[in-house]
């Protein structure tokens, strides 16, 4: 059963105004057993921090389909035969937005037993500031700092992953103007997000550099040396592909209604070829400034973005696959299928395209940055690194 096309396009404006990168809720993250007595040695482990492009937001997802009953031809993983469970994607989380996925990048990489994942959707950076230091509860948990504080005194920590900045500056604002100026016809977003995100890059971007510094200052706190651990740096992956990359034409309403990227084709192209390297390019030189590693990812959904010529919905004849499908969520209403804040996230797919990069990186020296791209019609083992430009 297929949705009513109208049913979805009526809604649309609805959703994309109340379109979050985040929602509310309560979660305490407790730090490893109290016994124990030699933080510093064992196994060492890799923590993720940040936000929801690494917290497994969307991880819900193996691809998309417009079909919304059943496993929605398999891509939601959420579902248990006779309705739907997102506890079991998400666990807790799933009951207060942060939702840390099962499939999150970090988990991924290295698997529970060696990572442990604090970051949360919705995240800025003072989310992750210590308390001490100007850090804000997020859903009831303590600053991201203070939480690696307690995880470091009782486990041996050798990475920090680090995804941040996003959310300072206002994708969720940017995202819902593109979005509403498609469905009016009211031109392009393009010129006055730009204009909105220039005046605000530079203040998001020592806030990054702020949050590199927390971590480095409880690390020291906790005894570690600064040659014991590495932090990476990584950026945003581009969720949209170019408008000639688009399977859907601009005009009509199958944007809206099938493909979920409802977008002008000269806000594709700002949005990938203009925003997302510019935030990454920034990000770089925040790494590079304070001496961390960087993981650049701007690249990575190539072939794979929402509405790619290179994939395509699941369908009851075409199941999902890393092969064929897309890699990262397309904008729902949050009505039938799962919540509105997945959209535009990297899924189930792209958060284990994330882990190979990661996985990769851990393999690399802590001294060099890297970019990370995948191979075209390979799923997520065709992912490798080139050296960052």
């Amino acid at each position: 059963m297929h949705q009513d096309t109208g049913f979805r396009a009526r809604r649309l404006t609805a959703a994309a105004l109340a379109l979050p990168l985040a929602a509310t809720g309560l979660l305490t993250v407790t730090a490893g057993p109290a016994q124990a007595a030699a933080p510093h040695s064992g196994t060492a482990i890799t923590v993720s921090m940040g936000d929801s492009y690494i917290s497994g937001e969307a991880g819900r997802w193996a691809g998309n389909s417009d079909t919304f009953t059943g496993s929605r031809n398999g891509t939601d993983r959420a579902y248990t035969g006779h309705g739907y469970d997102a506890s079991q994607v998400y666990g807790a989380t799933a009951q207060n937005g942060c939702d840390r996925s099962d499939s999150a990048e970090v988990l991924s990489a290295f698997g529970s037993g060696r990572a442990v994942n604090i970051a949360c959707s919705g995240a800025t950076t003072e989310n992750v500031f210590r308390a001490a230091d100007g850090g804000q509860s997020l859903k009831g948990e303590a600053p991201q700092a203070d939480q690696l504080a307690a995880i470091a005194a009782h486990r041996r920590v050798g990475t920090v992953v680090l995804s941040i900045g996003g959310n300072d500056l206002g994708f969720v604002h940017d995202i819902t103007q593109c979005v509403l100026d498609y469905e009016a016809s009211a031109g392009d977003c393009r010129d006055s997000q730009q204009d909105a995100v220039d005046s605000q890059i530079d203040g998001a971007m020592d806030n990054v550099g702020k949050s590199i510094d927390e971590i480095r200052a409880v690390m020291k706190a906790d005894g570690y040396a600064s040659s014991a651990y590495r932090i990476v740096l990584q950026s945003y992956p581009s969720p949209f592909p170019r408008s000639s990359e688009d399977r859907y034409s601009q005009k009509g309403w199958n944007r809206t209604t099938k493909g979920g990227c409802p977008a002008s084709n000269d806000d594709l192209d700002w949005a990938r070829d203009q925003l997302v390297p510019q935030v990454a390019q920034r990000l770089s030189d925040v790494a590079a400034d304070r001496g961390v590693q960087f993981l650049d990812v701007q690249d990575l959904l190539q072939g794979h973005e929402v509405c790619s010529t290179s994939d395509q919905l699941a369908t009851s004849s075409q199941p999902p696959s890393a092969e064929t499908s897309e890699w990262a969520r397309f904008l729902t209403l949050g009505l039938t299928q799962g919540s509105k804040q997945e959209s535009f996230h990297p899924n189930y797919y792209g958060q284990l395209a994330l882990g190979r990069c990661l996985s990769l990186v851990a393999a690399e020296p802590a001294d060099q940055s890297f970019s990370c791209q995948n191979t075209p019609g390979e799923g997520t083992d065709g992912v490798y690194l080139t050296p960052a430009s």
